[in-house]
């Protein structure tokens, strides 16, 4: 899978990309990821690609026309592949990122370009062009769309073949509309907090149960309209 990152800040992804989980993926051929500067594209003599946006109101719209050359290098990069090419933009007014989305994402056979706005936005005109998506990672504005974009990605990317183990997707939270179950590690006695015995007794069968239960007792107290979906 192909992601091209679309952006004015091009060293947020520097850590990103040079780390982890995301780091390892890139050396195994399992994922890709190019960061675009949009400035390269303006055409601007002082290198602008933000302009006040007509009608009157505070802040900056990212102009349509170094966005959109941006937009096509990028096409133009990936149309060789054998796949599709899905555009997205990080909008507080778009999807809600949920596991279900990343998951959908994450099976299509598909190349992305993420667009990363920044002041107050980018050019309507833009995502009626392109048949831009918008996706949101939660009800709340940021400075810019670098970080959502991040989000994003890491939860596309782990769930691709390869990633991570599968019993670790299996086993984690919203894998199976619940919250995952508490866990714990050594020491056994922590300041007078011990292990639940059911974990250390090596009955592989109660402790699957107990641990099923545990999910739904974590995802009633903090998440109950999970639990809505679940029973469905």
């Amino acid at each position: 899978m192909k992601f091209i990152v679309l952006t004015l800040f091009k060293e947020m992804f520097e850590p990103f990309v040079n780390t982890s989980i995301i780091k390892r993926t890139i050396q195994k051929d399992i994922v890709s990821i190019d960061v675009v500067d949009i400035r390269e594209f303006t055409k601007d003599k002082h290198n602008r690609v933000d302009f006040p946006p007509y009608g009157g109101g505070s802040g900056m719209i990212i102009s349509p026309e170094p966005l959109s050359a941006a937009i096509d290098y990028s096409i133009d990069k990936l149309k060789h592949e054998d796949k599709d090419i899905e555009i997205i933009y990080m909008s507080p007014r778009g999807r809600v990122l949920n596991y279900n989305i990343s998951k959908e994402l994450s099976v299509k056979d598909c190349n992305y370009i993420v667009i990363c706005g920044h002041y107050e936005g980018i050019d309507e005109r833009i995502i009626e062009e392109y048949n831009v998506k918008e996706i949101s990672i939660g009800d709340y504005v940021l400075t810019g769309g670098e970080l959502a974009c991040q989000v994003l990605m890491d939860s596309i990317i782990r769930l691709l073949p390869g990633a991570i183990t599968q019993e670790s997707l299996d086993e984690e939270s919203h894998t199976n509309g619940l919250l995952e179950y508490p866990q714990y590690t050594k020491p056994y006695d922590f300041r007078g907090r011990l292990v639940p015995e059911i974990l250390i007794s090596g009955h592989h069968k109660k402790i699957a149960e107990y641990r099923k239960q545990e999910s739904i007792r974590i995802t009633k107290k903090f998440r109950p309209d999970l639990l809505d979906e679940f029973d469905k």
